[in-house]
Protein backbone atom coordinates (compact mmCIF):
# COMPACT_ATOMS: atom_id res chain seq x y z
CA UNK A 1 0.00 0.00 0.00
CA UNK A 2 1.26 3.30 -0.72
CA UNK A 3 1.17 6.87 1.34
CA UNK A 4 -1.48 7.58 -1.09
CA UNK A 5 -3.54 4.93 -0.57
CA UNK A 6 -3.43 4.90 2.79
CA UNK A 7 -4.20 8.49 3.05
CA UNK A 8 -6.88 8.19 0.44
CA UNK A 9 -8.32 5.05 3.13
CA UNK A 10 -8.26 7.74 6.16
CA UNK A 11 -9.49 10.66 4.31
CA UNK A 12 -12.41 9.01 2.87
CA UNK A 13 -13.59 7.41 6.01
CA UNK A 14 -14.25 10.90 7.22
CA UNK A 15 -15.78 13.14 4.28
CA UNK A 16 -18.75 13.15 3.14
CA UNK A 17 -18.49 14.23 -0.40
CA UNK A 18 -15.71 11.62 -1.42
CA UNK A 19 -15.92 12.42 -5.45
CA UNK A 20 -14.18 15.60 -4.20
CA UNK A 21 -11.29 14.10 -2.52
CA UNK A 22 -7.85 14.71 -4.68
CA UNK A 23 -4.63 13.36 -3.75
CA UNK A 24 -1.39 13.89 -5.42
CA UNK A 25 1.91 12.26 -4.38
CA UNK A 26 5.57 14.21 -5.36
CA UNK A 27 9.06 12.15 -4.68
CA UNK A 28 11.93 14.58 -4.08
CA UNK A 29 15.28 14.54 -1.76
CA UNK A 30 13.31 15.19 1.41
CA UNK A 31 10.63 12.45 0.71
CA UNK A 32 7.37 11.79 -0.22
CA UNK A 33 4.38 14.53 -0.45
CA UNK A 34 1.02 14.39 -0.17
CA UNK A 35 -1.12 17.48 -1.26
CA UNK A 36 -5.09 17.02 -0.03
CA UNK A 37 -7.46 18.80 -1.56
CA UNK A 38 -10.87 18.52 -0.43
CA UNK A 39 -14.92 20.29 -0.65
CA UNK A 40 -14.76 23.20 1.05
CA UNK A 41 -17.70 21.83 3.21
CA UNK A 42 -15.50 18.95 4.06
CA UNK A 43 -12.32 21.10 5.30
CA UNK A 44 -13.91 21.78 9.00
CA UNK A 45 -14.23 17.77 9.19
CA UNK A 46 -10.16 17.72 7.92
CA UNK A 47 -9.43 20.15 9.86
CA UNK A 48 -10.44 19.50 12.76
CA UNK A 49 -10.89 21.85 16.15
CA UNK A 50 -7.60 23.99 16.78
CA UNK A 51 -6.05 21.25 13.86
CA UNK A 52 -6.03 18.20 16.01
CA UNK A 53 -7.48 15.72 13.56
CA UNK A 54 -4.93 17.05 11.03
CA UNK A 55 -2.07 16.43 13.33
CA UNK A 56 -3.40 13.50 13.66
CA UNK A 57 -3.70 12.32 10.22
CA UNK A 58 -0.11 13.56 9.56
CA UNK A 59 1.44 11.81 12.66
CA UNK A 60 -0.13 8.73 11.40
CA UNK A 61 1.40 9.01 7.99
CA UNK A 62 4.70 9.98 9.57
CA UNK A 63 4.82 6.69 11.63
CA UNK A 64 3.75 5.13 8.54
CA UNK A 65 6.87 6.48 6.56
CA UNK A 66 9.12 5.25 9.10
CA UNK A 67 7.87 2.13 8.76
CA UNK A 68 8.67 2.25 5.40
CA UNK A 69 12.07 4.02 5.69
CA UNK A 70 10.86 7.25 4.36
CA UNK A 71 9.84 10.64 5.36
CA UNK A 72 5.71 11.52 3.84
CA UNK A 73 4.53 15.40 4.77
CA UNK A 74 1.43 16.25 4.23
CA UNK A 75 0.09 19.82 2.39
CA UNK A 76 -3.66 20.57 2.88
CA UNK A 77 -4.58 22.45 -0.15
CA UNK A 78 -7.69 25.26 0.71
CA UNK A 79 -9.54 26.73 -2.27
Amino acid sequence: MTPKDFLSFIINSLVSHEGDVVIEQREDELGTLLTLKVNTQDMGTIIGKEGKTINAIRTVLRVYGSKMDARVNLKVIEE
